[in-house]
């Protein structure tokens, strides 16, 4: 069966595709769920299948994870991941960065292997374990080892990690555990010329699809879309791209405007830990109307249900939402979870959170579908960018400005 076929394509790099996994098909650009040992954070299985499907049926795992507890040879016994967490009909991507928490440090790679901070503390991960740790689990899909490091490096230290990633990615084909489909690593910093050169070295190589790293690791924001497009314009158009590192709504759209495929969910993570639910609109036309910037704990994009305004507050987060939270609680209630230190609450915060951004995905691919992308993009920037001007004061306008033509700047791909 085709791993990834792509249903429409426009000339501005934007397309809409669909991974097939057994009897499941993802339609893309889609979203993977960040887990924990292969499970969301938070959301226990039993109300997994309360979120949107299929668009949910997408996991992302860090092999890393299984270091601690269960050992490979039992997790293959039981009959691989899918089999050890009871979700048979869910595709499943292992890569091995844990994208919710820290990278390796830049000195943390050698030639042979790299180095994680894992349950287990620092430990040196060769391409030979790491395949031991692919062949017993698995995966749908499955990216070679990367050697990510941080912009600020030097331009040699950033050369060895390609040269090093590329090493580990021929170690990986080399050693084929013959299990799910492998997603070869890019990597590159801020530099476009090892960017060009890493993308260029693995398209050589017969891989199903590509994994993206190095991104959100402190890269000048108007300084990505290049290195996007020297990525992009080298892969083949027929394999999908997954990408790390882009979190908020912009660099999602940032992303698919680049023609990326899928992105890690590790945003809705991060915002379900400190108390936050996602309020902006899903309207088809990308409008930001529904903020009132006078309403405490709050942004164009979110607010902190911590906040006291929310006390007494019996509405639920959002009041047109579907998801089991909202139908089922109110803003009052997770306040008191949340300030009384219930775990439920962040049950419930992801179950929203998540629900809210596959449906952020789902208004996207109808954009996309009806050719009207450019326009939404444009239309949601630029209204957030109005809500955004409400709460800065007058003396600081200037300065506003300056940081919004950089975001614009990072979104722009004509």
């Amino acid at each position: 069966m085709k791993l990834f076929e792509v249903k429409q394509a426009w000339s501005n790099r934007v397309r809409i595709g669909a991974l097939e996994f057994g009897n499941c098909s993802i339609e893309t650009p889609a979203l993977l769920l960040s887990t924990r040992k292969g499970l969301p954070h938070f959301t226990p299985p039993d109300l997994l299948p309360s979120l949107p499907s299929p668009d949910s049926h997408l996991l992302q795992v860090s092999p890393l994870h299984f270091l601690e507890g269960l050992s490979p040879a039992t997790i293959a016994k039981i009959g691989g991941i899918h089999k050890l967490i009871g979700l048979n009909d869910y595709g499943i991507a292992a890569v091995a960065r844990d994208s919710v928490h820290s990278l390796p440090e830049s000195k943390g790679a050698n030639k042979f292997g790299a180095t994680f901070e894992t349950p287990c503390g620092r430990l040196l991960v060769k391409p030979k374990d790491y395949l031991v740790m692919i062949s017993c689990m698995r995966p749908n899909i499955w990216a070679t080892l990367a050697d990510e490091v941080p912009a600020w490096v030097s331009d040699k230290r950033n050369k060895t990690s390609v040269d090093r990633t590329l090493r580990w990615l021929d170690d990986c084909l080399e050693l084929d555990p013959a299990v799910g489909s492998v997603f070869g690593a890019i990597v590159g910093g801020p530099s476009l010329d090892e960017r060009k050169r890493c993308t260029e070295e693995v398209a050589k190589r017969n891989v199903a699809g590509y994994w993206i790293g190095g991104f959100g690791l402190g890269e000048a924001i108007d300084e990505r879309p290049a290195l996007l497009r020297a990525i992009v314009d080298v892969l083949p158009d027929e394999k999908p791209r997954m990408i790390c590192g882009l979190g908020l709504p912009e660099e999602i759209l940032q992303g698919i405007a680049a023609g990326i495929d899928l992105f890690d969910s590790s945003y809705i993570y991060t915002l379900t830990l400190g108390g936050f639910a996602l309020t902006f609109s899903l309207d088809k036309n990308g409008n930001q109307d529904n903020f009132q910037p006078s309403q405490m704990g709050s942004d164009s994009s979110k607010i902190n249900l911590r906040a006291t305004v929310y006390r007494k507050d019996m509405s639920p987060i959002v009041g047109d939402c579907t998801c089991h939270t909202c139908q089922n609680y109110t803003k009052a209630y997770i306040n008191h979870l949340l300030n009384t230190h219930e775990m439920l609450a962040q049950t419930l915060l992801e179950m929203h959170n998540t629900h809210h951004y596959l449906r952020f995905f789902r208004v996207i691919r109808e954009a996309i579908q009806e050719g009207r992308f450019e326009e939404y993009r444009q239309t949601f920037v630029e209204s957030r960018r109005e809500h955004y001007e409400r709460v800065v004061d007058s003396e600081d306008a200037g300065w506003f400005d300056r940081i919004w033509q950089l975001v614009l700047k990072c979104c722009r791909f004509d």
